[in-house]
């Protein structure tokens, strides 16, 4: 065995002996079992906040519901008010009741100040706490779990899955494993830019693994107090319409309600208060005067939504490549092109189904490389649409004839055709003068393909429905909730250009 052969399998045999370390790590640190106490309605001395109960109860993995049980217990402390205009739980409205919030824990304070930022003096409904945008949403959430975490661990009910010591050495050891090949990668005459590229791979996938293990785990109180939680939990289970409870039960349920939220039994409630990215298709605003939800429609499959001039003409040139190479195809072919009889005619290259797809999919293919959208990938789809003409046999293709247009093919050219002028009067309607709409950004939303223009959400208090316009990739982007005054196309729902309009 070669030199560099033996660094190679070092490295190996290292990475083993760090996954065995690691493993042995991970079920060493494993939570203890949790034993549900008596059912009761205590809740205890000097009881845990909702937000820490829902720490505990989720097995120190997550924090969910933690939010929406604390503006629960916020309301059941009197520091906010709930209140159900109808029927509808849904269209409950949360408000401030001035009354001095007290001693308050840094994670309250943020629930509050969430519902000071969208009640304001007039209140706001229950809807409208969701966040607007994901990532404010997920960068939300992570800072109130840190500030949860933190109150856990002063109560001793929980610390760092690994301490100090542990956790130091397999962070430090994981980089172990990529020497051995980093030495093997410049025996073997690699350069050494690509020796340490080599060498950090394991690293990375290593790192990856200890990263997605970091977490809390279970002290012995914190053992005993989720026990006692879990008594809570059963009595809460046996009134049977407490999972159906809307937020305004709080005022005769106290503090029940919210606790209830955090152990996962009050089941309307905590759907309700949502303090997550919230509903893309529908969002509540206040723009105009009054709150409402809209309705927000995102145009995925609009021929032209969001190109330029330049796009768009490039694009009617493609559909007429398409139109025309298709109507060529079709009228020019001659029966002689195909194979229909004789010996081999099943399997000759020139059968009808093969020469019809291969003439299709080179059309498409033309079509696909004018509109700039062809890459490799291309190739490989235009080989598999070829597949139903490649075996398909003379008896079997139900277009075996190769003489005049297919009712098919005048179909497509007809289509593509329309396709075509849509693109050029989308092109002429685009030299027009902008328009000029003002309104509260709703929602942005990124596009899958790479290069897309971005959904920009638009409420301009002039109903309860709106379409997304087509924000280019290159300008700056605008804070949901903002207002704005855009300079659009309305044949293309293009943003030309978007300033922010002061208060």
């Amino acid at each position: 065995m070669t030199f560099e052969a033996e660094m190679y399998w070092s490295g190996a045999g290292l990475i083993a002996l760090w996954l065995v370390l690691f493993g042995l790590a991970l079920a060493a640190t494993r939570n203890g079992t949790v034993v549900a106490g008596a059912a009761t309605q205590e809740f205890g001395q000097d009881p845990e906040s909702p937000a820490v109960v829902a720490l505990l109860a989720n097995r120190w993995r997550s924090v969910d519901r933690a939010a929406a049980a604390t503006l629960l217990d916020l309301a059941a402390r009197g520091v906010i008010e709930v209140r159900q205009p109808d029927d509808d739980p849904a269209r409950s409205t949360v408000h401030l009741t001035g009354k001095e919030a007290g001693d308050l824990t840094p994670y309250e304070h943020r629930v509050l100040r969430r519902v000071v930022e969208q009640a304001g003096e007039t209140g706001a409904p229950i809807g409208a706490i969701a966040f607007r945008a994901e990532e404010r949403a997920k960068s939300w959430n992570s800072e109130l779990r840190q500030e949860i975490v933190a109150e856990a661990r002063v109560r001793g009910l929980s610390r760092p899955r690994f301490g100090r010591f542990l956790g130091g050495a397999l962070s430090v050891t994981l980089f172990v494993p990529g020497v051995p090949f980093t030495v093997a990668a410049v025996a073997g005459g690699h350069g050494l830019r690509a020796a340490i590229f080599v060498g950090c791979i394991p690293a990375v996938v290593l790192m990856w693994l200890l990263k997605r293990a970091l977490g809390e785990r279970a002290t012995p109180r914190g053992l005993d107090r989720a026990g006692h939680w879990a008594g809570v939990e059963s009595w809460l289970h046996a009134h049977e319409e407490f999972a159906q409870l809307p937020p305004a039960a709080v005022t005769v349920w106290d503090r029940y309600l919210g606790y209830g939220a955090a152990l996962g039994v009050t089941s309307r409630a905590g759907r309700l208060l949502g303090f997550d990215a919230g509903d893309k298709r529908s969002v509540w605003s206040s723009y105009g005067g009054t709150w409402r939800p809209v309705r927000i429609r995102y145009p995925r499959v609009r021929p032209g939504f969001g190109a330029k001039t330049a796009d768009l003409v490039q694009l009617a040139c493609a559909a007429a490549v398409v139109a025309v190479g298709l109507y060529l195809f079709a009228t020019l072919r001659q029966p002689d092109w195909a194979v229909l009889s004789g010996p081999g005619a099943e399997h000759s290259a020139r059968r009808p189904g093969l020469v019809l797809s291969a003439g299709w999919v080179g059309v498409a293919l033309l079509g696909v490389l004018v509109a700039g959208r062809f890459n490799r990938w291309m190739i490989l789809v235009g080989f598999v649409a070829m597949m139903p003409g490649n075996f398909a046999g003379r008896d079997t293709w139900p277009f075996n004839t190769m003489d005049g247009p297919l009712p098919v093919e005048v179909a497509f050219v007809a289509c593509f055709a329309a396709l075509a002028v849509y693109y050029v009067v989308l092109a002429v309607l685009e030299r027009r003068a902008a328009h000029i709409v003002t309104g509260e950004v709703l929602r942005m939303e990124p596009r899958r393909r790479k290069g897309a223009p971005r959904f920009l959400a638009l409420d301009t208090g002039e109903g309860d429905r709106t379409i997304a316009w087509a924000l280019p990739r290159g300008a700056p982007a605008v804070a949901p909730g903002s207002i704005v005054r855009l300079s659009v196309s309305p044949a293309t729902r293009v943003v030309r250009s978007a300033t922010p309009v002061l208060n």
